[in-house]
């Protein structure tokens, strides 16, 4: 699930980015033509219409807003039309991502500029203000004077006359009151955060009361700094030792993970998912927090595994290369077309243990027979709360009851996988969010309900680092400032021998 907002070097800085990937290498989200040291790629952009990447970001906005597109689908659609540069792609990436980002921020210091409210304008000129603020606010190194004028030509391209006229006033009035360009410092703890952040109200007072203000502010400001891009060493076909040497003699920038044995943190080196490396099956990109999930299954040579909810098959993969490729996974989704993401993730990674089915997973239970398995992983359906820096749109497209929701589902889950698994075996529950009634407090239910389990302690499986982890119910709760990944919640359960 390892997903990257700023793909390309748009020779910009983001202010306050510290050392994540602005500029950077990318995964394979990204999709940017930036050479790397291996599978660099060159295209004939002749036949590409023109356009310039504020203009695409505008469209990509308007199109999240008006039609409800995926930012990275609409994004990844559109760079391909356009073949920009790999500066201009990095700058289209960084300021559609931004710009979702800190919306709400953006809203409120435009609110106090445009006369008429930005709840009336269209939908592509509320875009073009917002993407405009972002540059003047959070980018440095992009004057002031060439921000005003990309978005007066483009307003006059997209528009009319009076438009431009409005959007240059009100950007040249921005940059004349910058005083006024923050939140203030009275307003309740709460609302403070929401604005100073950008994540909605609901969210905020929601965490506050789980994990109290300090926490919650420091896991806003976490979600919106630039996810770092990591990849997962397919240990059957090399070592983790080894390809780094490659990538560093090839000119990358890399280190070895701290949180997992089988991860590389890439800090400079191109588009990860183009090198030779990446098409010969050598590594998997993802995140650190999502690699720690095959380590608590801790499958075995000869195993019999169950993946139930396994697209497009990272973790389902990465259990095979733990297995060295011997032994079974049944790695089960609901979709038929995502079967077909793991059997391809599985060719090229060249792992033959993995048998993907399509199914409902709420029926598992009717296809397989009590204690069938060693080991069954539910990477459980959530309210993806934990990956808002990769996904900065699940901020303001989820609702409390959408986590009311996920987590009915997630009971049931649980219910029926419980009995296929083999007294003596491991059960491991994840999920890519961060709220606790989709996770500790799902997991006590559980117990609760289900004698026959017990939690394994986390001191006996978690990974170096977790002493700072919020340990509970047998699992670990990741929250995204502590390692600078994604938030992540894992526990592992066993059937007790009867």
């Amino acid at each position: 699930m390892s997903t990257s907002r700023s793909g390309h070097s748009s020779g910009k800085e983001r202010k306050g980015a510290g050392n994540g990937n602005a500029g950077g290498p990318a995964n394979l989200r990204q999709t940017s033509k930036g050479s790397s040291a291996k599978g660099s790629q060159t295209h004939d952009r002749s036949q590409k219409p023109k356009t310039s990447a504020r203009a695409l970001a505008v469209k990509v906005l308007s199109a999240v807003e008006q039609d409800g597109a995926y930012s990275n689908l609409e994004l990844n659609r559109r760079l391909k039309e356009a073949d920009l540069s790999s500066a201009d792609a990095g700058l289209a990436t960084e300021l559609v991502y931004g710009t979702i980002a800190r919306r709400n921020t953006l809203d409120y210091y435009l609110e106090r500029f445009v006369a008429k409210g930005t709840a009336k304008l269209q939908p592509w000129v509320r875009s073009l203000l917002r993407i405009s603020a972002y540059q003047l606010i959070y980018l440095d190194r992009i004057p002031e004077h060439a921000v005003v004028s990309e978005a007066v030509n483009l307003a006059k391209k997209l528009g009319h006359q009076g438009i431009s006229g409005m959007v240059n006033g009100v950007l040249r009035n921005m940059i004349r009151n910058k005083e006024q360009l923050h939140v203030p410092s009275h307003l309740p703890v709460a609302e403070r955060i929401s604005l100073e952040h950008s994540h909605p109200l609901w969210m905020v007072e929601r965490w506050i009361a789980q994990y109290g203000e300090e926490t919650t502010e420091a896991i806003c400001r976490a979600n919106n700094e630039p996810p770092a891009v990591s990849i997962r060493v397919n240990t059957t076909m090399t070592t983790r030792d080894k390809l780094m040497e490659e990538m560093v003699s090839s000119g990358a920038v890399v280190e070895a993970s701290h949180l997992s044995p089988d991860g590389i943190l890439v800090r400079s080196g191109g588009n990860m998912a183009l090198t030779s490396w990446y098409r010969d099956g050598l590594f998997s990109v993802q995140d650190e927090s999502s690699m720690l999930v095959a380590e608590a299954v801790a499958p075995e040579e000869g195993q019999k595994v169950l993946d139930c909810c396994a697209a497009p098959g990272g973790k389902t993969a990465h259990i095979a290369e733990k297995m060295r490729d011997r032994g079974r996974i049944i790695a089960n989704d609901v979709h038929a077309h995502k079967r077909e993401l793991i059997l391809d993730q599985a060719e090229r990674l060249g792992l033959s243990c993995i048998d993907a089915v399509t199914g409902d997973a709420l029926d598992l239970d009717k296809r397989y027979a009590e204690s069938s398995f060693d080991r069954i992983l539910l990477d459980a359906p959530c309210s993806g709360l934990g990956v808002i820096r990769r996904k900065p749109d699940v901020k303001w497209t989820k609702s409390s009851s959408d986590i009311e929701d996920i987590s009915s589902l997630q009971r049931e889950l649980l219910d029926c996988v419980a009995p296929l698994l083999k007294p003596g075996g491991i059960l491991v529950y994840s999920t890519c969010t961060i709220e606790s009634a989709e996770n500790e407090d799902m997991v006590a239910d559980f117990l609760d309900r289900h004698p026959e389990y017990k939690a394994i302690e986390t001191s006996a499986w978690s990974q170096p680092g977790s002493r700072e982890w919020k340990a509970v119910n047998g699992g670990v709760q990741i929250l995204p400032q502590y390692a600078h990944s994604d938030g992540f919640y894992i526990a592992r359960l066993t059937k007790t021998v009867n």
